[in-house]
């Protein structure tokens, strides 16, 4: 079952969404604009006033989303209404058939993975962390931290792919891997280093998009790829603000200060050469035009194919491997 995001524009959005704290102005002319929707349908011409509160919503969001604080873009990154992975496989694949299962425990459904046809002809690997929208499906998919079993389901089927010589494509959204006691038991550690060292040497295309959260070993745990982009208002962290606000400083309410000292924004990770591109989203975040987010991510996942294609099986692997190996900044001062 695909969970489908409301592909709703900037402005004029019908019905009334969760707002995010530093949204209130936004929010406020949102309300308005929707009491004078109401009354335009009572053959009252309103058309005037729902253009001039229009274009004051796109001015207030633009005013709010130049100036981000890295801690706001966390908050975009969790939106309750932000698209999740099977979004992106509807809106940008074809005959999507879902795998199930790491034939050793059970199946984990805080990762989706299966293939389908790209573009309508070429078929691909889609893998990606997959969170719900309701407290039933969250607890389903475990609000997307993946157990063992869905990083070595993951690896089964990237393992499939590169038998039939097929492009894997995988969707990163997860505060972190699953913190359970059972998890631990499976060997969550051992899961994910494992994955690590197979992505490393898969000898197909990779190709990795953060689209909401990228938390820690969780995220890496599908995170090798070619290429790897982080959407404008996604994060890529080794560790969340709060965690890390809690070990440093053993206080949570210090977050906004950890999520700028981390450089976990796209930005950031381009600057220190973590990843290799930023997804622009549309004004107000991904959840306000699904439409035209999806089509970015397209673009750009085409742009990496056509580039990797043209690249050998040992020119792949090398230069996956080159890239991480480059990642790093010290000082010996």
């Amino acid at each position: 079952m695909v969970v489908e995001a409301k592909k709703t524009k900037t402005t004029g959005r019908s019905g009334f969404e969760p707002g995010l704290p530093f949204e209130k102005p936004v929010l406020e002319l949102e309300r308005k604009m929707q009491e004078l929707r109401e009354h335009s349908e009572d053959s009252i011409d309103l058309s005037g006033e729902i253009k001039s509160v229009e274009k004051k919503i796109e001015k207030a969001l633009k005013e709010i989303y130049e100036k981000l604080t890295p801690w706001e873009r966390v908050q975009v990154a969790r939106h309750p209404q932000r698209p999740y992975t099977l979004d992106y496989i509807q809106a940008l694949t074809t005959e999507f058939m879902e795998l199930h299962g790491d034939r050793h425990f059970s199946d984990d459904r805080a990762i989706v993975a299966g293939f389908a046809k790209w573009g309508g002809a070429r078929n691909v690997c889609v893998i990606g962390h997959q969170k719900g929208r309701d407290i039933k499906e969250n607890l389903l998919r475990s609000f997307g931290s993946a157990h063992p079993e869905g990083y070595r389901k993951a690896i089964r089927i990237m393992r499939l792919a590169e038998k039939a010589g097929t492009p894997i494509l995988c969707f990163v959204d997860t505060p972190g891997a699953y913190p359970g006691i059972g998890a631990e038991e499976r060997g969550q550690s051992e899961a994910i280093a494992y994955n690590l060292q197979e992505m490393a040497d898969l000898t197909v295309p990779i190709i990795v998009v953060v689209i909401g959260e990228g938390g820690s070993g969780g995220a890496l745990g599908i995170g090798v790829g070619d290429r790897v982009h982080v959407l404008e208002n996604a994060y890529y962290s080794v560790i969340s603000p709060e965690g890390c606000a809690a070990i440093l400083w053993k206080d949570q309410s210090k977050a906004p200060e950890a999520a700028t000292q981390l450089k976990m924004t796209a930005e950031d990770l381009i600057e220190l050469g973590v990843i290799d591109g930023m997804i622009k989203e549309p004004l107000g975040g991904a959840h306000r035009d699904f439409k035209t987010i999806a089509e970015n991510v397209r673009k750009t996942l085409d742009h990496d194919l056509e580039e990797l294609d043209k690249l050998s099986k040992k020119e792949l692997v090398e230069k996956r491997y080159q890239k991480f190996r480059r990642m790093g900044i010290f000082s010996t001062k």
